[in-house]
């Protein structure tokens, strides 16, 4: 949980700050502010740094920044998971950042380290941040440049931090109003709030189903090294287990949850808890990566592109779905690749640039606390590529695995699908004796939305994020992160293969198991969307259901009550002649 507490000078917004933290055993406190502002000695000023010291707790770990405000960021990043960490106060941090560059003529000097700053709160993996700030915006207007500098910086400051926390308070004559995320924390700090803040569990925030800008494989830094063999983690096999025992003890109306007792049981392994949650933070990422050639016979690009642009709007199935079951949405441009049937689809350096952005989005995605990603796929000729990574690693036969291409009009394109088959052959052919390696699949046949999906779903893995695929292009970029990994398949969660062959064929192999039969044709990733709301209601029922009381020795059946019977004399003396009690049916 990640919350800035913003008030005036003496507003009390650092006992505040203090109160919310004060449930911890240890807590890192940050101090922002340098003995000597500017370099030069003021009592009173080390006079309020005195009473600051002399009010923090023995049990709490204080780190100076000084004259080193760049080390905030670093210190936010590096928090551990169970840490608490309140960082007091911002406006000290913006004064070193000013004093540093020697320049107070313009705001837009602190511009970089803001944002660095903002990315850090948001990527920060304590579990409780509390940040302190000042809000100066409410004065008038200072007289002096440095002032105005000053005011101009804090509030674009004070801006970016609050978009990256989960609340935002703001403190006036002691008095403690909650902006935004109050209910997180009880509105601790207001009148009606008397017990200290208990250090909480990470919380799960909803974001908007808009995808907003549209990421790259350009966004995905320095190149990170895969080869086969990874050691990835496992889910807790026991906690599975238990998590499908307990249902068997729960007071359930009826028989219970039927098909999906296998949702629960994965959900408890991928938790580790024999009591799963429901999934609360979900995000689809909407991959889009065009072929050219015969994979692409009778798709469009400028559908695709209109489906890309209906996500990062917000419109469209895709992101109605999303908003619907509470999910993000990122988009991601994915690179061209080649007619596949006459040469590589990629180069190696493009394989190599697309698996690491699909790595950093699922750490991305796991550091801002998502609990579960949706692949979803809208790329021209998709469907075909995924059809020949799983004929080349499973064998199948491309006529079989392709299914009906449907034109722009709604109509089957029969000549379309003959054209899509026999690129597929063809390029199987090219590659026959070329080596199967993963890296060699994504480069010859895969393309980058496949690359990037294989990267997801393996870094996706290594930080025990489940995922969710329902289409050929999550399916086949499966197969090809277990030749990385071979643990990824068991974190890969399957609605429904839609009667899909390409999907049915290597869902088989992976050893994934639809739950459901739903037959949605809406696009890849919808499926998984539509179904997620029911996967939650499942986990909400089998976590928040009592367990049922042993019945009464009265209430047992008649067969119970032979039994019964049976057991104690035989317990009484094993060589007793068994009793006979008469059966209903002889009346």
């Amino acid at each position: 949980m990640r919350l800035l507490v913003l008030g005036g000078i003496r507003s009390g917004k650092s006992e505040v700050a203090e109160a919310l933290v004060a449930g911890a055993d240890r807590v890192r406190y940050v101090a922002t502010s340098p003995e000597t502002p500017g370099g030069t000695p003021d009592a009173g000023w080390s006079a309020r740094l005195a009473t600051h010291r002399a009010r923090r707790p023995e049990s709490w770990l204080t780190e100076e920044l000084g004259a080193e405000p760049e080390r905030l960021a670093d210190l936010l990043t590096g928090a551990k998971p169970d840490e608490v960490v309140l960082v007091d106060d911002l406006g000290g941090w913006l004064t070193a950042i000013y004093d540093g560059a020697g320049d107070w003529s313009d705001p837009a000097t602190a511009d970089a380290p803001i944002g660095a700053l903002a990315d850090a709160v948001r990527g920060c993996p304590a579990a409780l941040l509390v940040l302190v700030g000042p809000e100066v915006g409410l004065a008038v207007l200072p007289a002096t440049d440095a002032g105005r500098t000053f005011a101009d910086g804090s509030g674009l400051l004070n801006q970016r931090v609050a978009a990256a926390c989960d609340g935002v308070a703001l403190v006036v004559a002691g008095e403690v109003s909650w902006l935004r995320g109050g209910e997180l924390v009880g509105n601790a700090g207001s009148r009606e709030q008397t017990e200290p803040l208990a250090v909480p569990e990470p919380p799960f925030v909803f974001e908007s189903a808009g995808a907003g800008s549209v990421l790259s494989t350009a966004d995905g830094g320095d190149l990170l090294s895969f080869a086969p063999g990874l050691e990835l983690p496992l889910p807790d096999e026991a906690a599975a287990a238990e998590a499908a025992e307990r249902l068997l003890t729960l007071k359930l109306n009826g028989a219970g949850l039927g098909g999906l007792v296998p949702v629960v049981r994965f959900a408890g392994g991928v938790q580790g808890r024999p009591d799963p949650r429901p999934f609360q933070q979900p995000r689809v990422i909407v991959l889009r990566g065009d072929r050219s050639g015969g994979f692409a016979a009778g798709d469009s690009a400028g559908a695709a592109d209109q489906r890309l642009d209906d996500v990062v709007e917000g419109t469209g199935t895709i992101a109605m779905l999303a908003a619907t079951a509470g999910a993000s949405v990122q988009a991601i441009d994915c690179p061209e690749a080649g007619p596949a049937e006459l040469h590589d689809a990629l180069d190696d350096a493009s394989v190599d640039a697309a698996l690491t952005l699909g790595w950093r989005l699922a750490d991305a995605a796991a550091n801002e606390g998502v609990d579960l990603l949706v692949l979803a796929s809208c790329g021209a000729g998709s469907d075909a590529a995924a059809a020949a990574v799983v004929a080349v690693l499973t064998g199948g036969e491309p006529a079989a695995l392709l299914g009906r291409v449907t034109n722009a009009a709604g109509f089957v394109d029969d000549a379309a699908w003959m054209h899509k088959v026999a690129a597929v052959r063809d390029a199987r052919h090219r590659i026959r004796a070329r080596s199967r390696d993963p890296h060699a699949i994504l480069s010859m046949l895969g393309g980058g939305d496949l690359a990037v999906a294989a990267g997801l779903i393996i870094g996706a893995t290594s930080r025990r994020l489940p995922v969710m695929v329902d289409g050929p292009v999550g399916i086949a970029a499966g197969l090809v992160a277990r030749d990385y990994g071979a643990q990824t398949r068991h974190w890969l969660l399957m609605p429904d293969h839609g009667d899909n062959p390409t999907v049915k064929l290597a869902a088989d192999v992976l050893g994934v198991t639809p739950f459901l039969q739903l037959k949605l044709g809406l696009g890849e990733g919808a499926t998984a969307l539509a179904a997620l709301p029911l996967v939650n209601t499942a986990l909400t029922v089998a976590a928040a259901t009592p367990a049922a009381p042993p019945p009464p020795p009265d209430e047992l059946s008649e067969q119970e009550r032979i039994e019964a019977e049976i057991q104690r004399v035989v317990a009484d003396s094993p060589t007793a002649e068994m009793p006979y009690v008469k059966p209903s049916w002889e009346d």
